[in-house]
């Protein structure tokens, strides 16, 4: 399909295929940027700087680790760092991204909108996903993986202003990611 003169500046309407594609490595990167604010912050805050890592992976094992980070910054030692449970966090939050970022690239492409839109799109689809992920898929992960308060109270712990700042950020990075991968396509002759 070629571009009309009314759509050459605007996000192409794309495959599902390649808008899940896009979404996921989209959500994936974004997700790395949120991790590394909300690493920051929670060093800034004298939490320890892999603590979130740690906090995440609190989904699936013993929120041990998370608590030695705590531990280790409390008493000055902000770099605390377990090898297997950073890995397990970071694959967790990484999913994650990628799963929301699918998602969002999927509702997206539906659409031939510009791309500053596709961005404002994802810092709201961002406030969405931490509304969501709050009040009810954190709780629920919580409760189906009996992985108890670490998680159901993740925003909670982290700092409600922090959380959904990582989260406004993650779908900054999100929207700003598909606006440029979605025009690409639009731009480039057929």
């Amino acid at each position: 399909m070629t571009a009309t003169p009314t759509t050459r500046h605007t996000t192409a309407r794309m495959g599902l295929g390649r808008a899940v594609l896009i979404g996921v490595v989209a959500g994936v990167l974004a997700s790395l940027v949120m991790a590394v604010y909300a690493m920051i912050a929670a060093w800034a805050k004298g939490a320890g700087f892999f603590t979130p890592l740690y906090h995440i992976a609190s989904l699936l094992i013993a929120p041990n680790a998370m608590m030695a980070s705590m531990q280790d910054a409390q008493a000055g030692g902000a770099f605390h760092f377990a090898f297997g449970p950073a890995v397990a966090g970071a694959v967790i939050h990484m999913m994650t991204g990628a799963v929301y970022g699918a998602i969002f690239a999927v509702v997206v492409s539906r659409f031939a909108i510009r791309a500053p839109l596709v961005v404002a799109a994802g810092v709201v689809w961002g406030a969405l996903v931490f509304a969501f992920s709050t009040w009810i898929g954190l709780p629920a992960a919580a409760a189906i993986l009996d992985a108890g308060d670490p998680i159901r109270h993740m925003a909670q712990m982290a700092g409600y202003g922090t959380f959904i700042i990582e989260h406004l950020i993650y779908g900054l990075v999100l929207g700003a990611l598909v606006a440029l991968w979605g025009r690409q396509r639009s731009t480039t002759p057929s």
